[in-house]
């Protein structure tokens, strides 16, 4: 048909519709049982009045060749139609007294007929003027009743439309066949936290964040684990494509220990339209690292306008730990065919800190003539300041961008950050080896500045030809980290050292280009989506060496009190990386994968998928696959389960990183002691004489079923139970030390003062585990509206196989253990073992009230063995209780475009149990654990403020 003609029809159609009534009939605003597959635009209008009950016009020639997306379950039929026209070119003009009347957008670029474009991160979503065109009635009933969707009002989450795990299929996250959370960029703002981890790990209750991992770079990183497992077995991707990894490990730490993923705060919150959370393995659709799930963040697309707020607050006790957040988003268009939006975002993160002065019997200062240096009477006792939170500074900026060129749509989108963190470490006190006198009479406290520069870029097209849609992309990530050393001093080169150091940079980059491609066909009755797709993916990972003195290893050594100290070689908490330790490796990767998605009938969705990949390094060739079912029993009660194999390619900075790190370890007698403990790459020499062999990937596999729950009008259950086995997971040894250690470290031409350790394929597990989430929606009487959110996961961990000594550790005898009961701890019982959340958004008017509320279950940090006089005991071990987190946020809409909001995360200022099993009375710290999820320091109070325009 030609434009003219499908401009007089619009305005036809528009015209006769003008005149009629604009109230719908109430049975457009009851919910209906749909099952219309994907199909013709002309066969699907027809299935479509007779199961709504109303009478369907349209431009019957243009829409030769259209075809309309699949659409199961219950919802209104405004809603069931926006739906199936979805990338059509087709819009509803006018609804009123059982009559709906589609027309063709009048706009250049509207999709060519016969296309069925597939939806993607800047198609998804139901744009609002889709519902709007529906009428006002109309527009009300499918916002306030739909599965998921909006009423309009910004603090509600939008229509649940999702891409991931369902490729070229428009599905709402109730026909997934496997379990899918959605979050709205509303629901992120309102949980109040800085940050995109913090606010998942409030919003989805099998997604876990510790307070702190651990020491070191561990306190950097922002890294979550979903259930259970460890932060890089869940695979990141914006808009659909890979993110790129962090070039920090977790190294020093506690939890998540030699895990490398992709750091989510590096990407500007004010960017995210909402994420997508698939909690199932999908290694199979999109490669390694998707062994627990994935989470997809979509950016805005195409808003027009713009919206910026800041929001400040503190905590509670001792008024420390401030947090600064400015953000800002605009979009505009791009001629008459595209859009370009542009994000930015600034934070500031001060200190805080639960220590508590140490007692005064503590001996801060060397004894003189045998007697306390007068010195001590007037110490601060506040020794350890850094019990808390670090202080960070971070700008995040992005963009995403399209045009349509023809029948090709151009698109881009990318994210530049800078990120400035201080670890500031453990107190050296005056009478340390360490604390030279002449330079810190006083002691001090070493810090290690981080520098980081992150940004990613990704260019892509996407078109339709011979039926098949096609995306052709590539994507270009990069993370740099410069370290350097300050506050500090390099005790072995003597009073004539330096106090800040050059300590080394690392970096890391992937560069991905892929081809994914997708079409659907009419198959026995059913309908049969094919999607397939090729990968190339290039990895690189550098170190870069400090400045010599960094590193050195001086000969200095001092008399006190008749006694030789000889201080320990290298920056004090910063030791630089050696010329040994610097180095890069890169590796390549190509993958091909076939997805399948069959619906024989509407009740019935089956998948299959399966991926190849390839590494040109020790990885080697994988295989693996996937299995999914879903079948609607009723209308209101569908089962789902999948089945899948999955892998984790080693990272590649695993497999090099080499570093020296002090950690300070309580020995049998209470008397703290400074280990200086080197990474060793798996590959270096002294590595494989103490057993070290190159790392192979992790394989898993994994089960699920569920079942999907309609019982009533706006409420849905979600039920599912999942068990993931993972086989050769890579973790890093117990510390191994002692002298036979030392031996062999000598040998291999390092210090005899340091202990050793390195990563290997140590362990087995077995994860499972049940989520629950519900949601529902109702009206407050005649004046407002409430939504409620539910979500529960039980969670357990076990490890069922630990690799066997190497021959080279059994011949230094029993005591050498190469996973000790700490680093099992670490990965069975350090987290909570449950978690629940009740979530509440009441509206009245301008002012809305969001009240969340978390029980965290209990759980245990357990320790080595103490062995004191012949008498083995666990006296170190600690146990903490479940605790009930409060939050709370109330905001006004004072104006269309300003909202004004005061919040409180942990409401009631709950602490977790304080323990002595690992108080520290020398530095009057670690009372508290710092895994715990909700944090150590008490109740945090911000405000914000927001403007639209």
């Amino acid at each position: 048909m030609h434009a003219k003609h499908m401009l007089f029809t619009t305005a036809a159609l528009t015209a006769i519709f003008a005149a009629m009534p604009t109230a719908a009939q109430a049975t457009q605003a009851n919910i209906v049982a749909f099952q219309i597959p994907a199909q013709s635009v002309q066969s699907a209008m027809s299935q479509f009045a007779q199961q709504a009950g109303v009478q369907v016009l349209f431009p019957y020639d243009h829409v030769q060749g259209m075809r309309t997306k699949g659409i199961k379950g219950r919802m209104t039929a405004a809603d069931a139609i926006t739906r199936m026209i979805v990338g059509t070119g087709l819009k509803v003009v006018r609804s009123s007294d059982g009559v709906i009347a589609l027309a063709a957008i009048a706009h250049d670029n509207a999709p060519a007929p016969g296309s069925s474009r597939s939806v993607t991160a800047d198609t998804m979503r139901v744009h609002p003027a889709a519902i709007l065109a529906l009428g006002a009635p109309m527009a009300a009933s499918a916002a306030q009743e739909s599965d998921g969707a909006s009423n309009g009002d910004k603090d509600e989450p939008k229509a649940d439309i999702i891409v991931t795990g369902s490729r070229g299929v428009v599905r709402s996250r109730t026909d997934s066949p496997t379990p899918i959370d959605v979050i709205s960029a509303a629901e992120l703002e309102k949980t109040g936290k800085p940050g995109v981890l913090a606010a998942l790990n409030a919003l989805v209750p099998s997604f876990n964040v510790p307070t702190r991992a651990g020491g070191g770079t561990s306190t950097v990183i922002a890294t979550g684990g979903l259930r259970g497992l460890n932060p890089d077995q869940t695979l990141i991707l914006v808009n659909g494509k890979r993110r790129h990894k962090t070039s920090l490990i977790n190294a020093v730490s506690s939890l998540y220990n030699g895990s490398v993923p992709a750091d989510l705060d590096m990407i500007p919150t004010s960017a995210i339209d909402h994420i997508e959370v698939l909690r199932d393995g999908a290694a199979a659709q999109y490669g390694s690292d998707a062994i627990a799930g994935v989470i997809n963040i979509i950016l805005k697309h195409g808003t027009g306008g713009g919206a910026a707020s800041f929001t400040a607050g503190q905590n509670m006790d001792r008024s420390d730990g401030e947090n600064y957040l400015a953000q800002a988003n605009l979009g505009t268009r791009l001629g008459e065919h595209g859009f370009l939006d542009g994000f930015i975002n600034l934070k500031k993160q001060n200190a805080s800190n639960r220590a508590v002065p140490i007692a005064s019997t503590v001996v801060l200062y060397p004894l003189v003539g045998g007697k306390p240096d007068p010195r001590e009477a007037t110490a601060d006792r506040l020794v350890t300041k850094n019990y808390g939170a670090f202080p960070t500074q971070q700008i995040n900026t992005g963009y995403n961008a399209a045009y349509d060129v023809g029948g090709v749509h151009l698109y881009s989108f990318g994210t530049y950050s800078q990120r400035n963190s201080e670890l500031n470490f453990t107190f050296r006190a005056p009478n340390a080896a360490a604390s030279l006198p002449q330079i810190y009479p006083n002691g001090f406290r070493p810090r290690l500045n981080i520098k980081e520069e992150d940004f990613e870029f990704a260019l892509g097209a996407k078109g339709r030809i011979g039926g098949w849609d096609w995306d052709l992309s590539s994507t270009y990530g990069s993370n740099r980290s410069s370290q350097y050393g300050s506050n500090t001093l390099n005790p072995s080169l003597g009073p004539t050292s330096q106090t800040d150091f050059y300590v080394g940079a690392l970096k890391s980059t992937e560069w991905v280009n892929s081809l994914d491609v997708t079409k659907g066909y009419k198959l026995g009755g059913g309908n049969l989506q094919v999607s397939a797709g090729l990968q190339h993916r290039l990895e690189t990972y550098g170190i870069a060496a400090g400045e010599p003195n960094s590193y050195a290893a001086g000969t200095y050594t001092y008399v006190v009190n008749g006694v030789t100290q000889r201080p320990a070689p290298g920056a004090q908490a910063a030791a630089g990386f050696t010329p040994a330790d610097a180095g890069s490796k890169h590796r390549n990767n190509i993958a091909a994968y076939v997805d399948l998605a069959y619906d024989p009938s509407p009740s019935t969705t089956i998948g299959v998928a399966g991926r190849f990949e390839h590494y040109d390094d020790a990885s080697g060739n994988t295989a693996i696959g996937k299995a999914n079912i879903r079948q609607a029993v009723t209308p209101w009660l569908a089962l789902r389960g999948a089945v899948s194999s999955g892998f984790r390619a080693p990272g590649l900075a695993q497999q090099i990183y080499a570093s020296t790190t002090g950690q300070f370890r309580t020995l049998s007698d209470g008397t703290l002691n400074l280990l200086q403990i080197k990474t060793l790459p798996v590959g270096s020499a002294a590595a494989v004489a103490l057993g070290a062999t190159p790392l192979k990937p992790e394989t898993s596999t994994n089960y699920s079923a569920g079942i999907v729950l309609t019982p009533i009008r706006n409420l849905n259950i979600t039920v599912d139970g999942y068990q993931i086995s993972v086989k050769d997971r890579i973790a890093i040894t117990s510390t191994l030390t002692g002298s036979a250690v030392s031996a062999i470290l000598t040998a291999n031409g390092l210090s005899p003062d340091i202990s050793a350790q390195y990563y290997t394929n140590a362990i087995d597990t077995r994860t499972r585990g049940i989520d629950v989430v519900a949601t529902y929606r109702n009206k407050l009487w005649d004046f407002g509206r409430m939504s409620w959110n539910l979500g529960y996961n039980y969670n357990q961990t076990d490890i069922t196989k630990i690799k066997g000594n190497p021959p080279q550790l059994a011949a230094l005898g029993a005591g050498f253990v190469l996973f000790d009961r700490l680093s099992q701890s670490n990965l069975t019982t350090n987290l909570p073992r449950t978690k629940l959340y009740l979530g509440n958004l009441t509206s009245v008017g301008p002012i809305s009230l969001n009240t969340r509320v978390v029980r965290y279950g209990k759980f245990d940090g357990l320790a080595n063995a103490v062995t004191t006089a012949g008498v083995t005991s666990f006296s170190a071990d600690r146990h903490f209780g479940a605790k009930w987190i409060t939050d709370m946020e109330l905001s006004w809409q004072v104006t269309k475009p300003l909202n004004l909001a005061v919040g409180a995360n942990n409401l009631f200022n709950v602490y977790p149990d304080y323990t002595t099993a690992s108080f520290n009375p020398s530095l009057g710290s670690g009372q508290y654990p710092t895994t715990g999820g909700y944090g150590f320091t008490g109740g945090y109070y911000y405000g914000r403020v927001s403007v639209s325009f």
